[in-house]
């Protein structure tokens, strides 16, 4: 190749990109995932990076692109008990995991996305026997670290998987370290999870991962109680917010 070709190939470069610059160019730095929807909505469901502190907060979540319309940010997933969840404040603060499995997202990051759009969040599950359900709640945050990452959660709608979250809306998380729970003893200790957890649940994600029906260990398990009940560990749960439309 001559001289003068070489020097016209950034220009042919920069032409090719210009589309792509433009397309995006609000979405340098998305902050969840339906700012990577909002580039191209045609994505598939998978692993991309956001920004929930700024540009220095780089994390990679899994992108739900698909369910009730897609642009899902799951911040805490369960699919074959692959990571023990059973962990300390601080690993719950800061997240652990990976976003290709099972993860959980981190309490800052779920604490700043949340101050910065208003969420509604969608919880999906599934059993041992291949049945799926769901429960959708309209409003969803929490709090900063200094008031225990407290829960605000509303508007539960609709999902046969029934409403087994809302008694918990205004308490603070729990870990085996750290009991804000309001029972005299230890809900995440005694139930071997981590959760916002009252006297003590109804809903248990976090939990020991069992394989379905199983009554030898008391509501200790992956539980969701208004669809399996105490005595049920499921396969699989995903917890998920996409802004209010």
């Amino acid at each position: 190749m001559n001289t003068a070709g070489l020097l016209q190939m950034p220009s042919v470069l920069l032409l090719l990109l210009v589309p792509m610059v433009t397309r995006c160019t609000e979405l340098v730095l998305p902050l969840d995932c339906s700012d990577i929807y909002s580039c191209d909505n045609s994505l598939p469901s998978g692993v991309y990076t956001i920004y929930p502190i700024g540009a220095t907060s780089a994390v990679q979540v899994y992108c739900d692109m698909e369910s009730l319309g897609g642009q899902w940010t799951v911040f805490q997933r369960r699919m074959d008990g692959s990571v023990n969840f059973y962990r300390p404040w601080d690993h719950y603060k800061r997240g652990f995991g990976t976003a290709a499995g099972e993860y959980w997202l981190g309490m800052e990051n779920i604490f700043h996305l949340t101050q910065r759009k208003r969420y509604q969040l969608l919880v999906d599950m599934e059993d041992f026997e291949g049945n799926k359900a769901y429960a959708l709640y309209s409003s969803f945050s929490i709090g900063p670290e200094s008031d225990g990452y407290m829960l605000h959660l509303s508007g539960y709608s609709n999902g046969s998987a029934g409403d087994s979250l809302s008694h918990v809306d205004g308490y603070k998380f729990s870990t085996f370290d750290k009991d804000h729970d309001t029972w005299e003893n230890n809900c995440a200790r005694t139930f071997i999870g981590a959760s916002w957890y009252s006297k003590c649940h109804s809903a248990n994600p976090n939990g020991a991962y069992r394989w379905g029906a199983d009554g030898s260990l008391y509501a200790v398990g992956v539980e969701w109680v208004s669809w399996k009940g105490r005595a049920y560990s499921l396969k699989a749960i995903g917890m998920k917010i996409r802004p209010v439309q």
